[in-house]
């Protein structure tokens, strides 16, 4: 009789998005630690595995818009291919991307997004809108969402209600 094998090595690709979203999670409680700003981490990957960049929500500390954590993350990752272009590369994030950020994934042609929490106000991979699968894009990224969300959104929910003063 065969022992079952872990849930690891029966389907690698899940383990590994849990893996790199565990560390998305770990960006975006400094994002809320180191900055006080809503915990959102991202962090981008080549097919190799490696990390191109990485980041955190900075738009009120950086006084920038457009500092989400997935652009901090693309920004990183263009500086160090020297390119826009982000090909075969798989981005990570703790919420479900805005249209700002989805629009970016698109024009970066991002092969494939892992997103935690679903955002069911401005979510643009599928929720509130579906950006990222549109027909009319010349690229579309392919989006795995719900990897570690009940983590993402329970922080999330946590960091609103401290914000607001209500217990947790």
């Amino acid at each position: 009789m065969s022992k079952a094998l872990p849930p690891e090595e029966l389907d690698p690709v899940r383990a590994a998005d849990e893996h790199w979203m565990r560390h998305a999670l770990a960006l975006a409680e400094r994002a809320e630690r180191e900055d006080d700003e809503i915990p959102v981490g991202a962090v981008l990957v080549s097919a190799e595995g490696e990390v191109l960049g990485e980041g955190w929500n900075r738009n009120i500390t950086d006084r920038d818009p457009t500092a989400h954590a997935e652009i901090v993350a693309m920004r990183q990752a263009g500086l160090r291919l020297g390119n826009h272009r982000l090909l075969g590369t798989t981005l990570y994030i703790t919420l479900e991307p805005c249209a700002m950020c989805a629009m970016a994934m698109v024009h970066a042609r991002i092969a494939r997004v892992v997103y935690g929490a679903t955002d069911p106000k401005t979510g643009a991979a599928g929720s509130v809108f579906d950006l990222l699968a549109d027909p009319r894009h010349n690229h579309r990224v392919q989006v795995q969402g719900g990897v570690l969300g009940e983590e993402a959104g329970s922080r999330l929910t946590a960091y609103f209600r401290r914000k607001r003063g209500k217990a947790v």
